[in-house]
């Protein structure tokens, strides 16, 4: 499993981050300054890092050109408010791999991160998911249950995902609103219950299963 090592200040956005990626089957450790996150790129095992500019000790471009010099080669993500011009260069220029401003979207950082992780160990990404008789095509965002297609929206296509890449786990309410809606959610919204009717309606009526004081979970066929 892969470890990634968030160095965010804003607890809010960093734990967001780390709720999703836990939820896309990745795990995670945060660093709230500049310091405490080189020093666990150096004593850790991570294999990329997220990285934001505006951390309360020091610059994160100075963090950046540190872990560089220091020989630290694994791929950085920067995740910032600054998104200018001058500093997405900035950033590239020394040393970043990707560059992203926020606010953004959680489901395009994942995308970001699958292809850096993949591009460091050349692991070819899962173009599709399959559970029993449902299936979904993710780079033609098609599904199909016993091979008849169903129509999905953006919105009920992304919380699907989220159960396929997770078939038998509990997921929260809160780990699909962050994972489908973004990390300004309403934690009150019932939109959660009401996209899970809406692929009950369109997917099987059982196929989606609900914890009661837990949230829902992708269940087999009885």
């Amino acid at each position: 499993m892969s470890q990634i090592l968030i160095v965010e200040d804003e607890p809010r956005i960093s734990s967001f981050v780390a709720k999703g990626l836990r939820a896309a089957g990745l795990t995670s450790s945060i660093a709230q300054t500049g310091h405490d996150g080189f020093t666990q790129a150096l004593d850790g095992d991570h294999e990329l890092i997220i990285l934001d500019l505006g951390l309360p000790d020091e610059d994160g471009f100075s963090v950046l050109r540190r872990l560089r010099a220091a020989h630290i080669t694994i791929p950085v993500i920067i995740l910032t408010a600054r998104g200018s011009v001058e500093d997405t260069v900035a950033g590239l220029q020394n040393g970043a791999d990707d560059y992203m401003a926020k606010p953004f979207h959680f489901d395009e950082l994942l995308a970001r991160v699958r292809l850096r992780l993949r591009s460091d160990d050349h692991a070819p990404e899962a173009s599709s998911l399959t559970h029993e008789n449902l299936h979904m095509d993710l780079l033609r965002r098609r599904v199909t249950v016993d091979s008849t297609e169903v129509d999905l929206s953006a919105r009920e296509f992304a919380l699907a995902e989220a159960f396929l890449r997770n078939p038998g786990q509990v997921l929260s309410r809160e780990q699909l609103l962050s994972r489908v809606w973004g990390y300004d959610f309403d934690p009150g919204s019932n939109v959660v219950d009401v996209y899970v009717r809406y692929l009950r309606n369109k997917l099987g009526s059982s196929r989606f299963e609900t914890v009661r004081g837990f949230g829902y979970r992708l269940a087999a066929s009885k």
